[in-house]
């Protein structure tokens, strides 16, 4: 991509990508795998789908080949890039429903995880927190679209409120 394409109008010259297109996976940088694996694995629920040997591994919900692949290539034993530098922000890993944030939530407290934040944006509502390697990571559900928030005019008019984590917990499905 050159630098002088045009971003500030959101559409160029070029036709918009296809609508069915997705974010197949993500791969991390990871200081420990096995470390890792206890988080994604053991505290999130992801499914080990393939290991290799004690440098990476690949992940997923639902049986997919990898949702997230993790390695330890060029960061066995490293430390986690320091703030105010570019990068990974967050991934986000969507739920079906507000029942399955829930019990992404109860697997956090029994692991006495750490939560960054916890917001309702209207459209979502989401959770907060950082993987043992420092990497954001939002774990979240879409509310419906016609549960959506519009402004007058008709624009989505996304918030950002508090999330009460106790009310969430009581969708809990197990």
């Amino acid at each position: 991509m050159s630098s002088g394409s045009n971003t500030n109008g959101h559409t160029g010259a070029n036709p918009p990508i296809h609508p069915q297109t997705r974010i197949g996976h993500v791969h991390l940088k990871v200081a420990n795998l096995n470390r890792s694996l206890d988080f994604y694995c053991g505290v999130l629920g992801f499914e080990l789908m393939q290991r290799f040997g004690s440098s990476a591994a690949f992940i997923s919900a639902g049986g997919y080949h990898h949702h997230i692949g993790l390695n330890t290539w060029e960061s066995l034993g490293a430390s986690p890039p320091p703030p105010h530098t570019t990068g990974l922000y967050h991934l986000a890993v969507v739920y079906p429903t507000r029942a399955a944030l829930a019990d992404a939530l109860s697997r956090l407290v029994t692991a006495r995880w750490s939560l960054d934040g916890a917001s309702d944006h209207g459209v979502s509502e989401a959770l907060y927190l950082r993987d043992p390697d420092q990497n954001g990571v939002e774990l979240y559900w879409d509310r419906p679209q016609e549960e959506w928030p519009f402004t007058p005019s008709g624009e989505l008019a996304m918030v950002t409120e508090a999330l009460d984590l106790s009310d969430l917990l009581r969708e809990k499905t197990a």
